[in-house]
């Protein structure tokens, strides 16, 4: 079994690199909801120094609300905005391969939910990548929409975030939606490997212990053989 520890990144400045080198695949802050030519390249080159896969990190055009509020764009330009930051992306470092995207924060649970917001990701994406992952959560839109365009599909959980019995995300601000302490991460790391139903567990760089929580849930990863 292979599960790939995945960070979300490249959203601030004080990110200390050691993530980077911690996490098997880093989706990068690609200017929708953060991030800019120079911190991506930073991040890009920090990964390939490390021998950490690239990923891509779209967001919904929305840099005040950091891609964490729900927003009504016509499905086309939709499109247009995502292959507009996966290829900022590739413009960073030239040369870099793209191992996978992930959609970010609102428009990750909209390309779960909505037919026309996950064919949307998907054509962006491919539009400025090729046929690559595309990573979300399992059984919904995005899923079907991927694999029907001939994707692979990654099906993520959360090491560091609460998740409901449907497998979506407690809200940021309820009770139980951030997981702080990185022991109690890399329990909740193991237990959603039991299920058999991950292929990447998502640590966020802007959690608070992010660094500890990242360390411990690559350790409990790499001791069952992960």
């Amino acid at each position: 079994m292979v599960v790939l520890l995945n960070l979300d990144g490249g959203e601030h400045l004080d990110e200390p690199e050691e993530l980077y080198g911690l996490a098997d695949v880093v989706h990068v802050a690609c200017g929708g909801h953060a991030g800019d030519a120079a911190s991506m390249e930073r991040v890009v080159r920090a990964c390939l120094a490390r021998g950490t896969r690239v990923g891509v990190h779209p967001s919904y055009v929305d840099r005040d609300g950091f891609g964490r509020r729900a927003q009504a764009v016509d499905p086309a330009l939709l499109a247009d905005q995502i292959a507009e930051q996966c290829a900022a992306l590739c413009q960073a470092v030239p040369g870099a391969k793209v191992y996978s995207a992930k959609p970010h924060g609102a428009l990750y649970h909209a390309a779960h939910d909505d037919d026309e917001v996950a064919r949307a990701c998907v054509i962006g994406i491919e539009r400025a990548l090729g046929k690559t992952i595309i990573v979300g959560r399992q059984g919904g839109a995005l899923e079907r929409a991927a694999r029907a365009a001939g994707h692979d599909y990654a099906r993520e959980s959360f090491a560091d975030r609460g998740m409901r019995a449907d497998g979506s995300l407690v809200p940021r601000g309820e009770p139980g939606a951030i997981v702080e302490d990185p022991a109690a991460a890399a329990g909740r790391a193991l237990a959603l490997l039991d299920r058999g139903e991950t292929d990447m567990l998502c640590v966020h760089a802007d959690t608070p212990s992010a660094l500890a929580i990242a360390r411990a849930v690559r350790a409990a990863l790499d001791a069952g053989g992960l």
